[in-house]
């Protein structure tokens, strides 16, 4: 299982999410796109997006915190 997670320390979802994977013992890596423009190119190539969060587990990318979508793809 494969979990990423772009974010900024400001973004409230982000650490809505980060909270939830913590809780729930869901390993992830976390790129702050605000200090890494590398990060920040790969999100918007994945997503299409630049807002925060985008999140990838196993190649499926979820925009925001959507729980009912992170669960499904967890296969939870």
């Amino acid at each position: 299982m494969s979990v990423t997670i772009y974010s900024t320390p400001t973004c409230g979802y982000c650490n809505v999410a980060k909270k939830y994977f913590k809780e729930n013992n869901i390993k992830f890596t976390d790129f702050n796109v605000m200090v890494n423009p590398q990060k920040a190119k790969e999100m918007v190539d994945k997503s299409g997006q630049r807002g925060v969060p985008v999140i990838d587990i196993n190649g499926k990318i979820i925009v925001g915190f959507n729980q009912s979508e992170i669960e499904k793809n967890l296969k939870r």
